[in-house]
C-alpha cells in the first residue's frame, strides 16, 4: 500500500453484532478551547475507528470536523447529520464542510432539530470543549438517560458539566469523565454495553 493511500474500511462479517454509534459534540469555533482540544478531538475519532465503532457528527466545523478527520483517516465510518435540506444549502447557505464523511444526511431541521436527530441516533455521546449548542446536545442525551463521556480539560462547556450537574441535583446518571480520549472511550463503551445487557435481560423476562 502506498504511503498516502487511504486506510481501507474495516470489513465486518455477516452475523456480527451491530457497531455502536458514538456522536461527537463540540464547539464549531475552537478559539476558546484548550490548546490541545483539536488534537484530542482527532484522537477521539481515531479511538472510535480503532474500536470498530461508527462516528456520528453534526457535519459541521470545529471539534466535530477534527473528530471526523481522525476517524476517517484511520478507516472508520463517519456519518454526518446536516441542519440543511440539501447538499447545496449545506455548502452555500450554512457554509459547512463535506470532507471526512462517508455520507451526510440532510435533515432540513435547522440546528435545533438537527441536534435532536443526531443525539437520538447515537448509542452514546462524547463532549469535547463546546458552547451552547453542545450544552443543548448534552441535555437532550442526559434527559434521555443515554451514556455520555465528557473530555475534561478541553475548555468551554465540557469543563462546566461537572459543576452544572452538581448544582442541578439530579445526580450524574450515565455521565463519565476523563482527560484522556482512550480512557474516556473505555468508560463510555462499558456503560453502553451494560445498558445493552440490561435491555436484553429485560426483554427476556416473562411478565
Amino acid at each position: 500500500m502506498k504511503k498516502d493511500s487511504p486506510v481501507p474500511k474495516k470489513q465486518r462479517k455477516v452475523g456480527m453484532k451491530l457497531a455502536y454509534k458514538i456522536s461527537i459534540s463540540g464547539a464549531a469555533e475552537t478559539g476558546h478551547c484548550s490548546r490541545d482540544a483539536v488534537r484530542k478531538a482527532e484522537d477521539i475519532g481515531k479511538e472510535v475507528a480503532h474500536r470498530n465503532l461508527i462516528l456520528l457528527t453534526g457535519a459541521t466545523t470545529g471539534i466535530p470536523y477534527w473528530a471526523a478527520k481522525g476517524a476517517h483517516n484511520e478507516g472508520g465510518m463517519v456519518i454526518g447529520f446536516s441542519p440543511a435540506e440539501s447538499r447545496v444549502a449545506h455548502v452555500k447557505t450554512y457554509q459547512l464542510p463535506t470532507d471526512y464523511h462517508d455520507t451526510i444526511i440532510f435533515t432540513g431541521a435547522n440546528y435545533v432539530g438537527r441536534n435532536l436527530i443526531l443525539t437520538n441516533a447515537g448509542d452514546g455521546m462524547v463532549l469535547v470543549c463546546g458552547r451552547t449548542g453542545s450544552l443543548n446536545e448534552f441535555t437532550i442525551n442526559f434527559e434521555n438517560q443515554k451514556p455520555i463521556g465528557v473530555l475534561e480539560g478541553t475548555g468551554g462547556t465540557a469543563d462546566m458539566i461537572r459543576e452544572i450537574l452538581e448544582k442541578s441535583y439530579q445526580g450524574f446518571r450515565k455521565v463519565v469523565f476523563s482527560r484522556d480520549p482512550s480512557d474516556l472511550l473505555d468508560k463510555l463503551i462499558a456503560i453502553i454495553e451494560k445498558e445493552e445487557e440490561r435491555k436484553h435481560e429485560s426483554k427476556g423476562r416473562v411478565l
